[in-house]
């Protein structure tokens, strides 16, 4: 019995019947979350009261502005309260998204020139790149079976002492879904003398984030989410971290909004968040975002928690009846509170391209497949050894996508149900059995699959001009 949370009638667009490549109609069923979610009724009905007041935030002396002002501070004290950071001493930054968020962080954390940033293979891509340019990264190792290898983070944390200066984690992985012990973390990195970013694009949707006070040996330095993951797909993202960090040295993007006095020869920078949010922001989509984080709150993510650990469970006890799936990350149901509902899984004799075109054209099931922005994760998963990751990435390089190795992950919201999954399963069975409709064709250049002679009627369902 799936624990009673139903948040179904809360989503936008859920039971959208839409088209498939025999000519029927079947409502979507959305299991691609872990890229984005849809929209809260909550969010859209904010944002529509919201609009007729739009205006320009700060020194506006309209009431418009005023409003508008009034409610992009809110904003960032809700999503403050939302990760529980301490207003006087934490400050909330908004900007696109999780990538933008540690990105700023990767240009404003000071550094010496001997750093070292501790991040996992289990990263994201977002969580790597940013720092490679600013310090000597080391990856982390991970387990096997995924997990992270923590006696490993014990021997980097020992052999750089005295130069690592964050250790850069993703509170869950977008990939195998594996829940990070973010405050066990967090103590080991501050006993080393290092600060600690959690990357919550994964976590914060599915479980509470506390950063804890300041004087918590676990307290959590720097968090990172985005709206577009929790239900408020507006474009916005927030950084949460000590004010101090950001009043030590001048933003990396400067102009308007950033300043308090400007003459021909000085500037006197403004505080924070505001020398950090250059321009105008996108005050709508943090309207939204707070929608979603004070929705997210009046449910409780234990509620959020229970319901989607007794969907994995379910997940992880129904998909193995299916011929030739493999699971790839924790696979036993007793263990399903131990990671978020992402379940990455692949068809034996079937690429994992192919398995999400039939899924999306013939079931109208939405997946997602491939690497999921985190190759070096997914090779370790997959244990490729050097040649072959050689051979796929050599090809890859050279525009030729159609072997490239990968997985398709189902990914749950906290409104999917096990009906959801049996739609799933039931797709897969008829995969593995070769009974499926199309003759799929493979553009070797995105390594994707179409069904030939088939053309989509988006035109039916919505576009901005005529194809």
């Amino acid at each position: 019995m799936i624990a009673t949370l139903d948040l179904r009638d809360r989503i936008v667009g859920l039971d959208q019947a839409v088209p498939l490549l025999d000519g029927r109609r079947l409502p979507y069923v959305n299991l691609d979350n872990a890229a984005s979610t849809p929209p809260l009724v909550d969010v859209v009905r904010a944002v529509d009261a919201f609009m007729p007041y739009y205006a320009s935030v700060h020194r506006g002396t309209g009431f418009k502005s005023r409003l508008s002002t009034v409610a992009y501070d809110q904003a960032h004290a809700i999503i403050g309260r939302f990760v529980g950071a301490d207003a006087a001493l934490d400050t909330v930054i908004f900007g696109k998204n999780t990538t933008e968020a540690i990105n700023k962080l990767a240009f404003r954390l000071p550094l010496a020139d001997d750093a070292v940033i501790l991040t996992t293979q289990l990263e994201h891509h977002s969580n790597d790149l940013p720092w490679r340019p600013r310090a000597h990264v080391v990856h982390v190792r991970a387990l096997p079976d995924g997990r992270l290898d923590e006696d490993d983070l014990d021997r980097q944390l020992a052999a750089h002492a005295g130069r690592v200066a964050l250790v850069a984690v993703s509170g869950a992985s977008n990939v195998s879904g594996y829940i990070q012990p973010i405050h066990r973390l967090a103590r080991k990195a501050h006993a080393a003398g290092a600060l600690i970013l959690v990357d919550a694009a994964q976590l914060a949707p599915h479980r509470q984030v506390d950063m804890r006070p300041h004087d918590d040996p676990e307290h959590l330095d720097f968090v990172a989410l985005s709206a577009h993951k929790m239900y408020a797909p507006f474009g916005t993202g927030a950084l949460v971290g000590p004010k101090e960090v950001f009043l030590r040295q001048p933003p990396e993007y400067r102009g308007g909004g950033t300043v308090d006095v400007v003459t021909l020869d000085d500037v006197h920078w403004a505080g924070a968040p505001d020398r950090d949010e250059a321009g105008s922001p996108n005050v709508v989509g943090a309207v939204a975002m707070a929608a979603a984080a004070r929705v997210l709150l009046e449910v409780g993510m234990d509620a959020v928690a229970a319901h989607e650990a007794e969907l994995v469970a379910y997940a992880l006890e129904q998909l193995p009846r299916v011929p030739g799936v493999r699971l790839y990350g924790e696979t036993d149901p007793a263990r399903a509170a131990e990671k978020v509902g992402v379940i990455p899984f692949n068809l034996a004799g079937v690429s994992h391209f192919l398995v999400a075109a039939i899924l999306g054209y013939e079931g109208g099931i939405g997946v997602r497949s491939g690497c999921f922005c985190a190759h070096p994760y997914v090779v370790h998963l997959l244990q490729l050894d050097e040649a072959e990751s050689a051979r796929w990435r050599a090809n890859l390089l050279a525009g030729d996508k159609s072997d490239m190795p990968g997985m398709v992950r189902a990914s749950f919201g906290c409104y999917n149900t096990t009906g959801d999954i049996d739609r799933l399963v039931e797709m897969l069975g008829r995969i593995a059995r070769g009974d499926y409709r199309g003759d799929y064709l493979l553009d070797r250049h995105s390594g994707e699959y179409h069904p030939r002679g088939f053309t989509e009627p988006l035109a039916d369902y919505f576009l901005l001009e005529p194809l």
